[in-house]
């Protein structure tokens, strides 16, 4: 089976820069993907999207090039809950990749457990319309109950303002739960507007949840190359949460029509939001490796 990736899609950037910025050993790229190949493992008839091959082995490949020790590889909605791409990806890892898996209600425990012998260690749920088509809280209620049993966590992707609906249930849940790209505030906003001190007391008053400070070229206004724009936000979360942020690279950046980031620029932009030493050692290391290898 062949697949044509949609007409409008960018691909990775094709030879990244070196980072200036040289990562502390040991450090996790938290929030990438792998997609396909497509012909070796086929993206899901309920897609939304169709992106470009993005395997494992460019997936390493850039591992290594960027400086980065380990990565956690987060299930995309393009393969549905068919997790065989990531899995395999973890399988060919040695031990250096974690991943964050998709799943259904009819999920056997045969089939978690063999997940969690892969590396898998949580569950993403998927709010943002234009991506997916959300369900009923109890759907997600039931997987909940299951995966928590493996002490797996859950990874909450939405848009700002979605929050305020979605408060009750998010709060309801019983684990770790890690929220992508910071809840996706509008950066035009005030950083200690609403919108975004929803989200700050979110983090505030729930200890349980984490907060990936990740895809300033998802969020941006402004641009690139400095994503000014986004780093108040980013800075906030680090300074206010520093043993409750992940950074990642969101490589191969799906679904972005803008641009496409040079992935060594966006490594050169974890000192602008984490300014000491300290802080970017608990960012890039010690709190993915608690929470992905403890």
């Amino acid at each position: 089976m062949s697949f044509q990736m949609d007409p409008d899609w960018l691909p990775f950037h094709p030879n990244p820069s070196q980072p200036r910025f040289v990562l502390p050993p040991g450090s996790v790229d938290a929030h990438c993907h792998v997609f396909g190949p497509g012909d070796e493992f086929p993206f899901a008839p309920e897609r939304k999207y169709t992106p470009c091959d993005a395997g494992k082995d460019e997936l390493f490949k850039l591992r290594d090039f960027l400086g980065f020790d380990r990565n956690v590889v987060v299930q995309a909605t393009c393969h549905g809950a068919d997790n065989s791409a990531m899995v395999d990806a973890l399988r060919a890892s040695d031990g250096r990749a974690r991943g964050v898996a998709t799943v259904r209600p009819d999920v056997t425990d045969e089939q978690l457990a063999e997940l969690h012998e892969a590396g898998v260690r949580g569950v993403r749920f998927n709010f943002v319309k234009r991506l997916v088509d959300p369900k009923p809280d109890e759907y997600y209620h039931g997987i909940v109950e299951r995966i928590a049993r493996l002490g797996w966590h859950v990874v909450l992707y939405f848009e700002a303002a979605d929050l305020a609906e979605r408060w009750e249930f998010f709060t309801s849940l019983p684990t770790v739960v890690v929220v992508d790209h910071m809840g996706r505030p509008d950066v035009t906003a005030p950083v200690d507007g609403p919108e975004f001190g929803r989200f700050l007391t979110l983090m505030r008053d729930h200890p349980q949840f984490y907060a990936k400070v990740t895809c300033p070229e998802r969020l941006t206004v402004a641009g690139p190359p400095g994503y000014d724009d986004v780093v108040p936000f980013a800075r906030t979360l680090v300074e206010s949460f520093p043993d409750r942020v992940l950074w990642g690279t969101d490589w191969p950046h799906p679904n972005l029509k803008s641009h496409m980031p040079d992935d060594g620029r966006l490594v050169d932009f974890i000192p602008r939001i984490a300014e000491t030493a300290d802080a970017r050692q608990r960012l890039l290391v010690d709190n993915p490796t608690r929470l992905y290898w403890g």
